[in-house]
């Protein structure tokens, strides 16, 4: 199936996505979802993420008559819990002390739906992130950016929050927010046709993504 006329949307209105998105070369559109984001917390991490991109794009589907709707959940997990967008500069303060020196993982469930068909493609790409151990004085520092605010265990790993991670293993911009390799391959198998320019996922260094090679 071509879906060559048939728009893309991404039910998301994060800069992030929105950025990322762009890089694969394919015409879109914008809408954010008002879709119910609390779940099962019995579901593991995987489950919860895919769950939810699954309801965001669901419901902007729903609107719709024809499209192919990208939706998708980023989560933070440390010792098999959930870290999400931090309330205040003192929870974020909290979030990131818990992840000074720390391994977590974060997961991105990704759902592409056929508005016109109702056919689904799900996956989630999970990525190891190791933070350095911080001090309260850089933690502080940090905060006072601003940059943590909205964003799912308190940093931005495509920002000023570089400096706190010391190992990653696996997808960067699955980190970032939208696993680029893996929302490729599912808009592929949906019939959307991905630039020939692609260069492919990638590492802030330019190497290739982990998973892609």
């Amino acid at each position: 199936m071509s879906t060559a006329n048939v728009p893309l949307i991404l039910a998301s209105g994060s800069p992030r996505r929105v950025a990322l998105l762009a890089e694969l070369g394919v015409p879109f559109q914008t809408v954010v979802s008002n879709a119910q984001e609390t779940i099962d917390p019995r579901l593991d991490p995987k489950a919860q993420a895919v769950e939810i991109a699954e309801r965001k794009a669901r419901t902007v589907a729903s609107q719709l008559n024809a499209g192919i709707v990208l939706g998708a959940d980023t989560i933070v997990v440390l010792d098999g819990a959930l870290l999400g967008k931090p309330l205040d500069d003192a929870d974020a303060t909290s979030m990131l002390r818990r992840l000074s020196g720390r391994e977590h993982r974060v997961v991105t469930g990704i759902a592409v739906v056929d508005a016109r068909t109702g056919s689904l493609q799900i996956s989630a790409v999970t990525s190891i992130v190791e933070f350095r151990a911080l001090t309260d004085s850089e933690i502080a520092q940090y905060v006072a950016t601003g940059e943590p605010s909205g964003k799912a265990g308190a940093y931005a790993i495509q920002g000023l929050g570089a400096w706190l991670v010391s190992i990653l293993e696996g997808c960067f911009s699955n980190v970032v927010g939208l696993p680029l390799c893996e929302t490729a391959r599912l808009l592929s198998a949906a019939g959307v046709a991905i630039s020939p320019t692609w260069p492919g996922c990638r590492l802030p260094d330019g190497t290739p993504c982990p998973r892609s090679v």
